[in-house]
């Protein structure tokens, strides 16, 4: 039975799983970012796209 109650107290690991938690609660934050960006440059890049082909045809 003490040595169960000892198991129990043991705090030694504890640290790993807050540090395992903060990563994976930061791994999901960037995904989230990455995902509503990813619209947001997708329109950049169409943007300038058309610029260049638009800038390519009237130097023509």
């Amino acid at each position: 039975m003490n040595s169960l109650v000892n198991i129990w107290r043991d705090e030694q690991g504890q640290d790993l799983i807050e540090y395992s938690l903060l990563m994976a609660f930061v791994a999901i934050a960037v995904v989230g970012l990455f995902a509503g960006a990813g619209k947001s440059v997708k329109g950049v890049w169409a943007n300038a796209n058309t610029q260049l082909a638009l800038a390519k045809t009237t130097s023509s």
